[in-house]
């Protein structure tokens, strides 16, 4: 049968069995003729599981992001203003991008100059970095320094974050104190912070941020009302902070 006419008698076929009530329901032979033709008419045409496919990925992705709008404005102050954060660029900006990141993520390597180009760029961006070592113990360990830095000389920690992330091979315990030694805080002092000042509460509220947001890798931007899931590359965060100027939202 030519792929036309089955088409049409496959939606005949379709429209038919919706219509019947449960009292005239397709007895045995009328199910087993039903599911051999639907099933003939799939292999015949398997573009359409492609379709189907792209279809529900769509749908997944537009309830993804709803759930993550939602979450944006029931966490607000927490998302933009947590004072575990370290803001780079203008403290004062229009408007704020945050990354979720981890020092051992790729990903994050390689959009650490789409950071800069945003901030070499647009001097009202204010942009916040929020730790979420989720790739194991060495990068936990490597966000311990990270946040004895950040709080014994935060003027240093911007560019503590950038030699740590642009650094080739495994982010550790031992590669981050590098990092925070080169730049002049002494080991003793860096390691006694990390004793009195654990970041336990700042890594569990991070994941607490990351779980309601929807957020399962890294980097994550958050942009207005809307989260931005992967590298998505500095056109597509810059098109969300016009936006975001423009109306107030990430999409106008």
């Amino acid at each position: 049968m030519p792929a036309r006419l089955k088409t049409l008698a496959l939606g005949t076929l379709l429209i038919s069995a919706a219509w019947l009530t449960p009292a005239i329901a397709l007895d045995e032979q009328q199910k087993k003729e039903m599911g051999e033709f639907i099933r003939e008419y799939l292999i015949d045409n398997p573009e359409i599981m492609l379709e189907v496919q792209s279809a529900l990925e769509a749908k997944q992705q537009a309830q993804r992001l709803q759930m993550a709008g939602q979450a944006v404005a029931a966490n607000h102050d927490a998302i933009f203003a947590s004072d575990a954060d370290v803001v780079l660029g203008n403290p004062d900006g229009d408007v704020t991008v945050v990354e979720f990141f981890d020092y051992n993520c790729g990903y994050c390597k390689n959009a650490l100059n789409d950071m800069e180009s945003i901030l070499q760029a647009d001097p009202n961006v204010r942009f916040v970095l929020k730790e979420f070592p989720i790739l194991g113990p060495d990068s936990l360990a490597a966000h311990r320094v990270a946040n004895a830095v950040r709080l014994l000389a935060p003027e240093k920690y911007g560019e503590f974050h950038r030699t740590l992330l642009s650094a080739t091979g495994l982010a550790t315990e031992a590669s981050a104190m590098d990092v925070a030694t080169s730049l002049g805080l002494k080991e003793a002092a860096v390691r006694k912070s990390m004793e009195e000042n654990p970041n336990d509460s700042i890594v569990r509220e991070a994941y607490r941020l990351a779980t309601s947001l929807g957020v399962t890798g890294t980097p994550t931007y958050i942009v207005g009302d809307e989260a931005l899931f992967g590298a998505v590359g500095k056109d597509a965060i810059e098109e969300k902070v016009a936006n975001v100027r423009a109306c107030g939202k990430s999409n106008c």
